[in-house]
């Protein structure tokens, strides 16, 4: 039996997917074959040695030690898209909350509480909260993939311009777009030209504080920053400085920290993004099919650090390989199958920046001596037989 540990709340619907008489489940699991985990840092965490897979149930792995699970033949994988529809509507809500004192709104009305005369009180005090309307706004969407575009269109239906960038975009991102979408040559266009600027990036030491002092500076002013993708994207220090100015007119973050928390200027909504039951639950089913398909074939979707590779099942004995991606890998492997006279029916090979994965059928029962002879090819970071 496969043992699953889990880390935080998951979804019930996802466990469900994933059979008792299969997988032994729970978080007091010992010596996993597998984790499923939400937003729980597993950086310090001590992995089994049996451990192959994390299955993170959202799109962002920041609390997964990726580098380290590489290392080791851990394939990572995560849910993109699980959880979009449910950050678009917080977009579109912030985005309502950048323009319009709603909130500000709400406490001073609660200020009339045990007054006479409420109702003339507030027609005569509402015009402290006089907001602004989105419509005919210039909306920059960085960042165009599943969240990222369908912020962009439900922008479009709100009758906003919107502009995207995105230096990765795939060809179905693009065609999802709406027409109207207009794509910028870079990010400097977005920042001189929009009203509004949403952020819909991963974290990493290349967009790390790409909202700083320079690249608002070339911002307009009053401009509204809506950041619901990660804290590390703006620097701290140089947006409450913006807000200070004037530049900034407001900044919304769904990533409150020490240095942004109680400031003026700054909404910050508590990681609320996935917070909505139907995306925890679309994220834990998506998790739970990849890990199945994984420990059970050996297919891998959406994983994160290891290639996608989809070997329909045949009924023969199957081999998965994990390998540092470098020349004759490929060659050295298929030669241990032909020095003890094994053939090969059926495989699937696929690389992704320095890890590559393969996948073999072979007509005979896979041994451990076969699976001991690929461990010890240098570069071979993980074998097994399923």
């Amino acid at each position: 039996m496969l043992k699953i540990k889990l880390y935080n709340q998951i979804a019930k619907v996802g466990t469900d997917m994933l059979s008792a008489e299969k997988y032994q489940m729970g978080t007091e699991v010992q010596g996993e074959d597998a984790i499923m985990v939400r937003s729980a840092s597993l950086h310090d965490i001590p992995f089994s040695k049996n451990l192959r897979a994390i299955a993170r149930c959202g799109a962002g792995v920041n609390n997964i030690p990726v580098d380290k699970c590489t290392k080791e033949g851990i394939v990572v994988f995560n849910t993109p898209g699980a959880n979009a529809n449910a950050v678009k509507e917080l977009a579109i809500a912030t985005l309502i909350l950048a323009s319009r004192d709603v909130l500000g709104g709400i406490e001073w009305a609660k200020t009339l509480a045990g007054q006479t005369n409420v109702a003339k009180l507030v027609e005569t005090g509402k015009s402290a909260f006089v907001g602004h309307e989105l419509a005919g706004k210039t909306l920059g969407v960085v960042g165009l993939g599943a969240i990222g575009g369908m912020v962009a269109n439900a922008a479009i239906s709100l009758g906003m311009k919107v502009i995207g960038y995105d230096p990765y975009i795939t060809a179905k991102a693009a065609w999802n777009l709406a027409p109207s979408v207009v794509q910028a040559f870079d990010y400097a266009e977005i920042f001189k030209t929009c009203d509004y600027i949403t952020l819909h990036v991963p974290a990493t030491p290349q967009t790390k504080n790409m909202i700083c002092e320079k690249s608002i500076a070339q911002m307009k002013d009053g401009v509204r920053i809506i950041n619901l993708a990660r804290a590390e994207l703006v620097n701290a220090e140089d947006i409450k400085k913006a807000l200070k100015d004037k530049k900034v007119a407001t900044y919304v973050t769904d990533f409150p920290t020490d240095e942004t928390v109680g400031v003026e200027g700054i909404i910050a909504t508590p990681h609320l993004g996935a917070s909505t039951v139907e995306s925890e639950d679309h994220c834990a089913i998506m998790a739970a099919q990849q890990l199945d398909e994984f420990l059970s074939c050996g297919n891998i979707r959406n994983s994160v650090n290891f290639p996608s590779v989809n070997l329909p099942r045949s009924g023969f004995p199957r081999v998965c390989i994990m390998n540092e991606n470098i020349p004759n890998m490929l060659a050295q492997i298929t030669s241990v199958f032909s020095a003890k006279n094994i053939n090969i029916e059926h495989m699937a090979n696929a690389s992704k920046g320095e890890t590559a994965y393969t996948i073999l059928e072979t007509n005979v029962a896979v041994s451990e001596e076969l699976i001991k002879s690929l461990s010890a090819i240098q570069g071979v970071l993980r074998a097994w037989a399923l």
